[in-house]
């Protein structure tokens, strides 16, 4: 009950934030997912059936014993033998195995961060990079599978070796017997017999041995983090509750250092108290400590030295779960989860007294939110209003609405203290006043800690902290810190607004040249008459026919087995030469079963001897039982060693192409619901082990146990083809048991698919966003979602177990009933002398083994439903070419010679694939000429960043086209195209890793090509090199999976660098200093400002001073140009952009 995935689940989310930072979210969802998938499978079937084959074996020992104990002793005397091989066995496996799910969960990082920020990584063209990162986790999982399989083999082999060796012990001990007059030949042939037919049962067990040896090595990685207690504990209910909170904060001497780089000291003994009700502003360069405060109040972590009081109690004393409750957190990188936007502010209100209010009750706290969000307005224009689905991660929304919406989140409990990192960052300059007059109007009254690089938005406050080099460089208010002309009064200057200028630029141009009357008209007077006209390029047109006539990969049928089998052994060339390798010794050992058959009624004739000839027939038959046991034992070892390997490496085949076919698709592939990060991650890790499942030793048995059941009909319809037409004539009957069976669980594990994915995907999306559901107190929520998610799948699996076993009964049943036949029949035969005793035995013999493998093979329908499912699901994957192929060799290939950088965008249509109701962009045309700077302005979601998208062919448009130096940009080679831009995103993504490999990964060089000397200077230009090389470890530190280690502005500036070191022609810049301080920004903007010369740059910002020297500016409206010109004619014009400077003037000046 403690491995069940729910259970995980509830232990994970319980786990500290330091438990994250060193264990991904991609790991957690592997663990969630294929681990718990391993343990139960050795929990489920796995356990009757092996217990099954273990009675058999123990009552056949145990009947000899009751028959005839010397004979049965002898025979034990293997025993130690096949104990102590059998031991080693699971050593080995259970260690190798260990080691293999550790390197999956490896790749399973990497493969969440790569497919959570796709865009990313298609941008800069480094999927192949990438996906030589993920295959290096693959290769070393693959050579400790090899090694499992070399002791699988040699394992398997010397157990059969020792049970085969045990039947020639048998014949010549047992004929000593009767010479001896201990035993009679009956006596015998009752104790061969039985212990025979038990340890049959043993030559089933290899697959199911190893799938325990899977489960409990998933089993022991899944107990660490069950029974992991945290330092920080979310479950624990002890602590105190205060009916009433003032909201003082107080830090005392905090010494901290991050628990995964814990050389690194953020503060040095920090002392700093926040007075209820009073708002306090933090302020100072990246990497000063600021955000660091924020999770120390949040307790996410404890300090190493120091303490943290909230009125005067340590908040270690304090229950957490209270604490957090009475906190609103609003973050620099907003978070949202899967669900509608309704629910997404909801989730501000879960354990506070509104937790369990009225639907109506709660929808009214929740709208009041979003009207002083300045979110309404937005939320209210889409098609569902309130329920609209925001998304995984909320891309389905802009990065301004995200914010206000997680705004939203932060106030709808009306909490005691208000914590503000960089609140309003990713808002446009109109809605940035509503909400900064929301958020003071919010703080009023109530604890509230704001960290802001923009210092207009946090002058009014009550105390400003100024921070470096993790300590209080100075505190005071903003006129008594100006008066110092200290380090605040030094930021301030740095970020000098053009005040000036703009004021007079406010009081209007009266000889503006008027540009921009006519917007759309003149746009498309400048762009060349060629091809306005043509709507969307031949390419496109050929795209979408195809796209149409096309079905769509989730639409085909599964593949049969023998194909599906067939397709992914074709995947790798000379996998088929082991699996034939590994069949012919399946087949052996399969014929090793009648070949003993017919020794052993060779050998029960040789009983009714006497005297010598009974000697040397028992001496022959033991010599050829011996030779079976050599046979057996080569064919069992090679088979196993064969089939694991084969198996291990088309695992590893299929992991490494399904996630290269992966990021090969198109971004609208990763918009729809089912391709969730959490899904694809969670598919990844588990599909290829489910096709193992199959491809590996449980395939050798069903070869062994298919030849076993050829020879064994054969070899009796030629020795006593009366008998052998019993077992014929019930094998039908026996097979369509099986087979039934089989699609019974084909169709369980098809109808409960999609809620394993979409369970998946909810198990990722919560580590994953592990801060924000802390800060909420989400856990319970999350269990309680993810378990709900569950309950489908486990009323169908719980149905289908009634027939499924029902059947499999059915088919023991039938097992018996043959064999109970065959007796009778057969004994009718010889007494009738219609056959003699050997041709009986012969006959008996090979019924009983074809009939016993004959049932058993069906016992693997599990396996073989799951590796069907899940190998279609591989090929469908592998088989989907996207409409933007990133892969694709076609189109023309520009040379950098001849790029200019000459940009239009004519007449294009835009929405986006999953949100067909929404237009996006409405006839939109623009005109970049080559080595200006182009800026985009306009409020959240008119259609910045989709121009961005569009560029980069994220997505095509509609209708109209996008032209690049004239030629259209679908018809150019999208690989070569993408290489001659850079960008850089609002939200910077950066990878586990080194600073190095990820400055790196912008090249369009080999990475061996890339010199020091121009890694350094794209982080000087970027203001980054002096932080890096403050580093202990320099260019080599590691950064954390996703930069967790770095601040927003670090990671920023990381982004910048290796945009520049790509020396594009055209610079993309979608807010690319939004996360930097006021320092950092004006030294970064310079250099961007450097950057751009010489080279086409479109720039998309919130604070319009950071492009007030754009060569045009175009304002953006519902889709459509509003109007375009320079700074100073927009402000002369006194239009949309006019009204925009004002506010923010307005915004520096109160």
């Amino acid at each position: 009950e403690r491995l069940t995935p729910s259970e995980l689940v509830k232990s994970t989310l319980r786990q500290d934030i330091a438990y994250f930072d060193k264990v991904g979210a991609g790991e957690v969802a592997t663990r969630i997912q294929t681990d718990t998938h391993l343990v139960q499978q050795a929990m489920s079937e796995k356990i009757p059936l092996t217990v099954s084959f273990i009675s058999a074996f123990i009552t056949g020992f145990a009947l000899g014993y009751a028959r005839q104990w010397r004979l049965a002793l002898a025979m034990s005397s293997m025993l130690p033998c096949l104990a102590i091989t059998g031991a080693l066995i699971d050593i080995f496996i259970a260690k190798y195995t260990q080691l293999s799910l550790q390197y999956i969960a490896d790749g399973a990082n990497l493969a969440e961060e790569v497919i959570s920020t796709v865009r990313t990584a298609q941008a800069f063209g480094t999927q192949n990079i990438l996906s030589g990162l993920y295959d290096i986790h693959v290769s070393k999982s693959l050579a400790v599978e090899l090694k499992t399989a070399m002791w699988l083999g040699g394992g398997m082999g010397a157990f059969f070796f020792f049970m085969y060796a045990a039947y020639g012990l048998a014949f010549h001990f047992g004929t000593t017997l009767i010479l001896q007059g201990h035993a009679d030949s009956g006596q015998v042939i009752n104790v061969f017999m039985a212990i025979l037919i038990g340890s049959i049962s043993l030559v089933m067990l290899p697959p199911e041995l190893q799938a325990f040896s899977h489960g409990c090595s998933a089993a022991a990685k899944l107990y660490y983090t069950i029974d992991r207690v945290p330092d920080i504990d979310s479950a624990n209910p002890g602590g105190l509750k205060p009916e009433t909170v003032q909201g003082e904060i107080t830090l005392d001497g905090v010494h901290f250092s991050y628990p995964s780089r814990p050389t690194v000291r953020v503060t040095k003994g920090l002392d700093i108290t926040f007075r209820a009700g009073k708002t306090a502003a933090l302020v100072g360069a990246s990497g000063s400590g600021k955000s660091t405060v924020i999770q120390l109040v949040e307790r996410f972590y404890d300090p190493t030295q120091g303490v943290v009081k909230l009125d005067g109690v340590n908040v270690k004393e304090l229950n957490l779960k209270w604490l957090r409750s009475q906190i609103g957190l609003v973050s620099q990188e907003p978070t949202l989860f899967a669900t509608t936007i309704k629910q997404n502010v909801a989730h501000g209100l879960i354990n506070t007294k509104f937790e369990h209010a009225l639907e109506e009750e709660k929808f009214a706290l929740i709208k009041e939110a979003c009207v002083k969000a300045n979110a309404d307005g937005f939320i209210s224009k889409l098609p569902n209003g309130y329920d609209t689905m925001v998304g995984e991660r909320g891309f389905l929304l802009s990065g301004g609405q995200k914010q206000r919406v997680a705004i939203a989140r932060a106030i709808v409990s009306d909490p005691r203290i208000l914590l503000l990192d960089e609140a309003t960052s990713a808002l446009d300059t109109q809605s940035e006043g509503v909400v900064q007059d929301a958020l003071d109007k919010a703080s009023a009254g109530r604890t509230t800690i704001t960290i802001a690089h923009r210092l207009s938005t946090i002058k009014d406050a009550d105390v400003i902290y100024v921070m470096g080099d993790g300590l209080v460089l100075e505190h005071g208010t903003h006129n008594e810190l100006l008066a110092r002309e200290g380090p605040y009064s030094h930021l301030v200057s740095a970020q000098k607004l053009r005040e000036t200028r703009e004021a007079e630029a406010l009081e209007g141009d009266s000889e503006s040249d008027g540009e921009g009357n006519d917007i759309e008209a003149k746009v498309r007077e400048e762009i060349p008459l060629a091809r306005r006209n043509t709507g969307r390029s031949l390419a496109s047109e050929i795209v979408e026919r195809r796209r149409l006539a096309a079905p769509r990969p989730d639409e085909e049928k599964d593949l049969n087995l023998p194909s599906l089998f067939k397709t992914m052994v074709s995947l790798m060339p000379g996998l088929g030469k082991n699996y034939v390798i590994g069949a012919i010794f399946a087949c052996m050992g399969g014929l090793v079963y009648p070949a003993m058959g017919v020794v052993y009624a060779k050998g029960v004739e040789g009983l009714s001897y006497r005297g010598v000839e009974l000697r040397k027939a028992g001496d022959r038959n033991a010599l050829w039982f011996f030779i079976i046991s050599i046979l057996a034992g080569f064919a069992e070892g090679f088979q196993n060693y064969y089939f694991a390997s084969a198996g291990a490496q088309l695992t590893a085949r299929l992991r490494s192409l399904s996630f290269k076919a992966i990021i090969r698709q198109d971004i609208q592939f990763f918009d729809k619901d089912e391709n969730s990060t959490g899904a694809l991650t969670a598919n990844l890790s588990e599909n290829p082990q489910k096709v193992n499942g199959l491809a590996g030793i449980t395939l050798a048995t069903i070869v062994q146990a298919l030849a076993t059941v050829i020879a064994g009909l054969t070899l009796g319809l030629v020795f006593v083809w009366k008998i052998a037409l019993i077992s014929l004539a019930c094998t039908p009957l026996l097979l369509s048991t099986g087979y039934i069976r089989l699609q019974v669980v084909v169709m369980k594990d098809q109808a409960n698919k999609k809620a394993h994915e979409e369970s998946a995907q909810l198990a990722c999306e919560a580590a994953g966003s592990i801060r924000t559901v802390a800060s909420l107190t989400r856990e319970r929520d999350c269990l309680d979602t993810y378990s709900r998610s569950l309950e489908a799948p486990l009323r169908q699996s719980n149905r289908t177990a009634i027939w499924s076993n029902g059947l499999y009964a059915f088919s023991q049943s039938i097992t018996l009933f043959v064999i109970s036949l065959i007796f009778w029949y057969g004994s009718r035969l010889v007494a009738g002398e219609k056959a003699t005793t050997f041709q009986f035995f012969v006959g008996l013999m090979s019924a009983t083994f074809g009939v016993v493998h004959a049932s058993t093979m069906f016992s693997f329908a599990p396996d073989i439903s799951s590796a069907k499912r899940a190998g279609s699901d591989i090929i469908r994957l592998l088989r989907s070419v996207p409409e933007i192929d990133a892969e694709s060799e076609d189109g023309k290939k520009l040379s950098p010679k001849e790029v200019q950088g000459h940009l239009t965008l004519k007449d294009v249509h835009f929405r986006y694939p999953t949100r067909t109701d929404v237009k996006v962009l409405r006839d939109l045309s623009l005109e970049v000429q080559p080595g200006t700077y182009v800026a985009l302005v306009g409020a959240s979601g008119c259609g910045k960043s989709t121009v961005i998208q569009l560029l980069e062919r994220f997505y095509d448009p509609l209708a109209g086209e996008i032209l690049l130096d004239g030629h259209n940009v679908s018809d150019l080679h999208i690989q070569e195209y993408r290489k001659h831009l850079a960008l850089v995103s609002q939200e910077p993504t950066l990878y586990a890793g080194t600073v190095r490999f990820n400055i790196q990964l912008g090249a369009t060089k080999p990475e061996s090509e890339v010199t020091q000397e121009e890694l350094e200077a794209a982080c000087r230009d970027a203001n980054i090199l002096d932080f890096i090389k403050s580093l202990p470890d320099g260019f080599n530190t590691e950064v954390g999976g996703k930069g967790s280690q770095l601040s927003g502005g670090q990671k920023q500036r990381i982004a910048i660098a290796r945009a520049l070191l790509r020396n594009p022609k055209v610079l993309l810049l979608d807010e690319a200093t939004s996360a930097l301080d006021s320092q950092s920004e004006k030294v970064v903007q310079a250099a961007l400002d450097q950057a751009a010369k010489g080279r086409t740059t479109i720039a998309i910002a919130h604070r319009l001073s950071t492009i007030q020297n754009a060569d045009r500016i175009y304002f953006l409206k519902e889709g459509r140009v509003s109007e375009y010109g320079t700074h100073d004619q927009l402000i002369a014009k006194k239009g949309d952009y006019y009204e925009y400077v004002q506010l923010q003037a307005l915004s520096k000046n109160e």
